[in-house]
C-alpha cells in the first residue's frame, strides 16, 4: 500500500499533480530529466532509473522512464529519446505506481471454495500448479487428449513475452482456443480484401498532411500521443474534419464535425464517390496503374448510388458530402484515420471497403502523410519462440479446436465432442467484456476448474476456481511494438515483483515442471530458464534489419527505444499489395470467397426491433482501457461509477431528469444507471462507455448481444463483434 510519504513525494519530485490526470501534458521534473535512464545506480546507490512499456491494448504503446528509490517506484514519465511518446503519459499511464502498488492487487495463489462464494484460501504456488496439473492429468486421461482444455487469452498485455501462456497450452497437447478478437477483425478483413494486408502509415505523419479526416475514431481519449500530431497539423494550416456519431472531445477540436447516423458511414463514403467521379476528381493514373476492377465499381456507384440518397441515408446535407468530397479529392496527400468502433456493426467490414476505395481513387495510398490507415503489424515479427515447442510425443488429434472469442458462452456450451470441463483465463475479463455475461457465466458453471491468471479481483476472478497474481510490466521483462506507430520499446525490470507475483512466463514454467513431475513427458514446455535469454529468443535477423538493434540489451543500453527504419513508415510506397493480383483490388475475388459481395458496396444497416427502439453504443472510456486502469484510486475519485448518457429530448420522452436511475432494457439482460443529460449524442440513442469500475459487478456488456459483424473470419478466423448494433429500451427507475 501506498504510504503518505510516498505519495507527496511523487508529487513533489514529479510534478505529477491531479491535474495531469486531466490530459496529456510535461510531467517530468527537471531532476527526472536530468539522470540518464540506465539498470545501474545512478549517482546515488538510492535511485535507479529504468526504461519500460506500456504493454496495454491501446494505440500508443509508451515508451516509460522508471524512476526507483530504495527499490521503490516513485515516478514515471514518457521515454523523451522515443519521438512518438516525447517525454509524456496520458491520464491512465500517469496512475501506474498506483496500479503496482494498490492495496487490491492479488497477492498470492488463492483456491475459492465454492466458484462464486467468496471464500477464498490463500494457497502455495506448488498447490495451485498441483491442483491444475492434476486436473490437466485427469482430463487427458478420461477423454483420450486434452481438447476439453480451454484457453481464453487476448489482449490484456502484450509483452512479447505473455505469450508464453498458448505456448504452455499448445504445450500439453492439442486444445481449444478462444479464437478471434473483439477489436478490429471487420476492418482487417476489408483492408485484406482491398490491399492484402491492414497496414497504415506512420501517425507521425500526420504533420504531413494537407488534410485530415478522423472517422469515427476519437484520439482524444484513445490516442493522446497522435492527437498531439494531428493538431500540430492544425497549426500548419491542414484541415481536420471528424466524422462521428457522437460529438467527442475530439469532434470539439475539428475545423469540421460531421454527426453521422450510426452504421451509415459506407453510404457517405459512396456518396462522396459517386461526386468524385461526376465530377472527375479521381487519379486515373492511379487507378489504372495500380488497381483492378475500378470500371466495375464505376459502373456500381453509378448505378445504384445518388447524392439525395447519400444524404438521406447518413443525415448528411448534400452539400456538405459534395464540398467535404472535392475538399478531400483536390488535398495532396489526405489522410484518413478509420476507428475501431466504426467497423463493430454487422455493416462494418463493408464500410470500411467503401472507405479504402475512396482513398484508392483519389492515390492517396502509397503517399507519406495520406493513406488510409486502420491498423498495422508490420513491426510485429518476432520468433514467438515462446511457442515453438510443439505437443508432447504420442498426442492424440490433429489440431486445436476453435470457439468465437466474440460468442465465447454459447459456443463453449455447444461444444460436445468433447465438452470443455477446464478453462485457463489470461490477460482477459469474459465475465465484464464479452457479450452475453450471463450465458458465459453458464459455461463456466459447467467447468470443473476454471483458473485465471490475473492483477485484481474482477468480476472473472470472482467466478474462478483458482486465482494466481501475475506481475505488472514493472516487475519483468519483456519487448513491445505498436499496432499503430513505427517504435520498439523495452521493458527492463524495475523493481522486485511483490508478494508472490509471477509473470505468465514464470507461470508456465512452473506448471511444466509440476507436470513433468507428475507424469514424465506430459509437457513439452522448458521447466526453467532466465527471463532475459527468454527475450533475447525472440529478436531475430528480420527484426534486427528493421530496428537496427542487434539485441534487446542492445536496445536497453541505449535509449530504450528505437523507430523501423524509413522503408516501411508509409504504408504500400512501392504499390505492391498483398492482394492475389498485387493490386488494389475494387473488386476482390478473396472477398467472393468468403461470402461477400467482390466489390465495396453499401449493405444495409442493422434496423432497431419495434419493441427495443433506441440504439445503444458502447464506446472506449477516457479513463480506462477496457476493464484496466478505471478502477485505481486516483480515476475512481474523477468517476466512481458508470451512468448512461441521454439526450435531453429523449429524456424528457420518459420523463427522465438527470441523476435518476434509468432502466436499460433488452432480451439479453438489463442495467440500473444514472443518467447523464447531454446533447453529445444523437437524439435516439444512448450511450453506455465501455469498463469496469471497482466495486460494481455489472457492466455495459450486460446487455449487449453476441450479434457478428459482417467480416472477420478471413483473417482472424472468426467474426468481429457489432457491439455498436445493440437496441434498448428505458425507463426512469
Amino acid at each position: 500500500m501506498l504510504t503518505e510519504n510516498f505519495s507527496r513525494r511523487t508529487f513533489l519530485k514529479g510534478s505529477a499533480a491531479l491535474s495531469t490526470l486531466l490530459g496529456l501534458g510535461a510531467i517530468g521534473s527537471k531532476a527526472a530529466k536530468g539522470l540518464v535512464p540506465t539498470a545501474q545506480a545512478a549517482e546515488s546507490s538510492r535511485i535507479q532509473q529504468f526504461y519500460n512499456a506500456c504493454p496495454r491494448n491501446c494505440y500508443d504503446t509508451c515508451s516509460i522512464v522508471t524512476t526507483v528509490e530504495d527499490g521503490r517506484i516513485t515516478f514515471i514519465t514518457g521515454n523523451e529519446n522515443n519521438t512518438y511518446t516525447k517525454g509524456r503519459l496520458c491520464v491512465k499511464g500517469n496512475t501506474y505506481p498506483r496500479v503496482v502498488y494498490s492495496p487490491d492487487r492479488i497477492k498470492y495463489p488463492m483456491r475459492q471454495k465454492g466458484r462464486g462464494s467468496g471464500d477464498w484460501e490463500r494457497i502455495s504456488w506448488d498447490e495451485a500448479y498441483t491442483i491444475i496439473a492434476k486436473k490437466i492429468l485427469e482430463i487427458k486421461k478420461e477423454y483420450g487428449n486434452t481438447l476439453p482444455i480451454c484457453l481464453n487469452k487476448y489482449s490484456g498485455n502484450f509483452n512479447i513475452l505473455n505469450y508464453a501462456t498458448e505456448g504452455m497450452l499448445s504445450s500439453i497437447g492439442y486444445t481449444t482456443r478462444a479464437q478471434g478478437t473483439p477489436c478490429d477483425p471487420a476492418g482487417s478483413d476489408a483492408q485484406a480484401f482491398d490491399m492484402g494486408a491492414a497496414y497504415n502509415n506512420d501517425p507521425e505523419q500526420f504533420m504531413d498532411a494537407e488534410y485530415i479526416i478522423l472517422w469515427g475514431a476519437n484520439p482524444a481519449w484513445t490516442s493522446a500521443h497522435s492527437m498531439y500530431f494531428i493538431e500540430q497539423a492544425k497549426e500548419k494550416g491542414t484541415k481536420l474534419v471528424v466524422i462521428d456519431p457522437l460529438i467527442t472531445q475530439t469532434a470539439s477540436k475539428a475545423d469540421e464535425f460531421i454527426q453521422i447516423k450510426p452504421s451509415t458511414d459506407g453510404a457517405l463514403a459512396l456518396g462522396m464517390i459517386r461526386s468524385i467521379m461526376d465530377h472527375q476528381l479521381f487519379d486515373a493514373a492511379w487507378v489504372n496503374n495500380h488497381s483492378v476492377g475500378f470500371n466495375e465499381f464505376v459502373s456500381y456507384v453509378k448505378k445504384n448510388i445518388t447524392l439525395e440518397w447519400a444524404s438521406e441515408k447518413t443525415g448528411v446535407p448534400q452539400p456538405v458530402i459534395e464540398r467535404i468530397a472535392r475538399e478531400y479529392a483536390t488535398a495532396k496527400p489526405a489522410n484518413i484515420w478509420i476507428g475501431f468502433g466504426m467497423q463493430r456493426h454487422t455493416n462494418g467490414g463493408s464500410m470500411v471497403r467503401a472507405i479504402d476505395a475512396l482513398a484508392a481513387m483519389t492515390g492517396n495510398i502509397g503517399k507519406r502523410g495520406g493513406g488510409v490507415n486502420y491498423i498495422g503489424e508490420e513491426t510485429w515479427g518476432f520468433n514467438y519462440h515462446t511457442m515453438s515447442f510443439g505437443v508432447p510425443e504420442g498426442t492424440v488429434g490433429e489440431a486445436d479446436r476453435y470457439v468465437n472469442m466474440n460468442n465465447f458462452g454459447a459456443q463453449v456450451l455447444d461444444a460436445n465432442d468433447p465438452p470443455i470441463k477446464m478453462m485457463w483465463i489470461a490477460c482477459r475479463n469474459p465475465m465484464a467484456q464479452d457479450p452475453e455475461p450471463n450465458v458465459v457465466k453458464k459455461a463456466f458453471d459447467q467447468m470443473d476448474l476454471v483458473v485465471t491468471a490475473d492483477l485484481y479481483m474482477n468480476q472473472t476472478v470472482e467466478y474462478s476456481d483458482i486465482v494466481l497474481p501475475v506481475t505488472t510490466p514493472f516487475e519483468t521483462v519483456g519487448i513491445n511494438v505498436s499496432y499503430w506507430h513505427y517504435w520498439m520499446n523495452v521493458n527492463e525490470q524495475a523493481i522486485k515483483p511483490l508478494y508472490e507475483a509471477k509473470s505468465d512466463l514464470e507461470i508456465a514454467m512452473g506448471l511444466s515442471k509440476k507436470l513433468n513431475e507428475l507424469q514424465p513427458g506430459s509437457c513439452t514446455f522448458p521447466v526453467s530458464g532466465n527471463l532475459v535469454e527468454w527475450v533475447e529468443k525472440e529478436i531475430n535477423d528480420d527484426i534486427r534489419e528493421l530496428f537496427g538493434v542487434k539485441s534487446w540489451d542492445e536496445l536497453r543500453k541505449n535509449g530504450g527505444t528505437v523507430k523501423a527504419n524509413e522503408k516501411v513508415t508509409v504504408a504500400w510506397e512501392d504499390l505492391n499489395f498483398r492482394t492475389p493480383s498485387g493490386k488494389y483490388e475494387f473488386y476482390s475475388e478473396k472477398a467472393v470467397e468468403y461470402g461477400h459481395h467482390p466489390l465495396p458496396v453499401f449493405v444495409e444497416e442493422y434496423k432497431a426491433p419495434a419493441e427495443y427502439p433506441i440504439r445503444a453504443i458502447s464506446p472506449h472510456w477516457k479513463l480506462g482501457i477496457h476493464s484496466q486502469f478505471q478502477h485505481t484510486d486516483w480515476l475512481m475519485a474523477i468517476q466512481d461509477h458508470p451512468f448512461v448518457e441521454i439526450h435531453p429530448a429523449l429524456a424528457k420522452k420518459y420523463y427522465i431528469q438527470d441523476n435518476d436511475l434509468v432502466h436499460v432494457k433488452n432480451e439479453a439482460g438489463y442495467l440500473t444507471l444514472p443518467a447523464k443529460l447531454t446533447k453529445t449524442i444523437p437524439t435516439d440513442t444512448v450511450v453506455m462507455y465501455e469498463g469496469w469500475w471497482k466495486d460494481v459487478n455489472y457492466t455495459e456488456n450486460f446487455n449487449v448481444k453476441a450479434i457478428p459483424s459482417d467480416m472477420g473470419d478471413f483473417q482472424s478466423g472468426q467474426r468481429g463483434i457489432a457491439f455498436h448494433d445493440n437496441f434498448v429500451k428505458i425507463e426512469k427507475a
